[in-house]
């Protein structure tokens, strides 16, 4: 089984097994609250469960949300001796996308999905269907663009805009399984943060006066 964790947006997580199927799944939507409820919502889908990889959100999210999910994933799989399969969050969504348009019977067009990185600029990712081992096919990104900017970019890439409120993480999880099944990465190790953490280390040191 699969355990999917991602706190690109809200906080979710879910265990799946390999063929799909969703055995226990538990989210929160509030974008800042990730510490604070990634270990219930481990709690609720993984006690118990016999894991055997742990799939991780790599993002593109914020530097603060991001590492919450990611930090948890590589805790709970070294705790459980098991490996991570580090996944990008819009494949997820897209992944979502894709098969209930199979499902539907309906042709997907070129799409983006779409997520507020705030600041006015949104994080996008282009998608052109399903490939052979039915996982999301990136045509493009992710990127950031100004929000003012993002419909024309859209526009002249093709593809149709799909915003994106949450991350399933039963898809991310699914995503995963099938790429560990056809032998593929679907991302490194390295976290997809939309920009540079705002902190920064001081320059030189400090003074101390009496």
């Amino acid at each position: 089984m699969f355990l999917g964790i991602d706190t690109s947006l809200g906080t979710a997580t879910a265990l799946v097994h390999a063929d799909g199927f969703v055995v226990a799944e538990a989210s929160s939507d509030n974008p800042l609250g990730h510490a604070e409820v990634i270990g219930d919502l481990l709690d609720a889908v993984a006690r118990g469960r016999d894991i055997t990889y742990v799939a991780s959100g790599m993002g593109p999210g914020p530097f603060t949300g991001l590492r919450v999910g990611i930090a948890a994933a590589r805790a709970f799989a070294l705790g459980r001796g098991i490996p991570v399969v580090p996944v990008p969050s819009h494949d997820a969504v897209a992944l979502q996308t894709l098969l209930a348009d199979a499902v539907a019977g309906a042709a997907t067009p070129r799409f983006a999905v779409v997520t507020d990185a705030r600041r006015r600029e949104f994080a996008y990712t282009v998608y052109d269907g399903l490939d052979d081992d039915g996982l999301p096919v990136r045509a493009g990104g992710p990127a950031l663009a100004p929000r003012d900017e993002l419909d024309a970019r859209l526009a002249d890439l093709g593809a149709r805009r799909d915003d994106a409120r949450s991350v399933p993480a039963g898809m991310l999880a699914l995503a995963a399984a099938r790429a560990v099944a056809a032998g593929r990465a679907l991302a490194d190790g390295e976290a997809l943060y939309l920009r540079s953490p705002d902190v920064t280390l001081p320059s030189g040191p400090k003074r101390v006066t009496a």
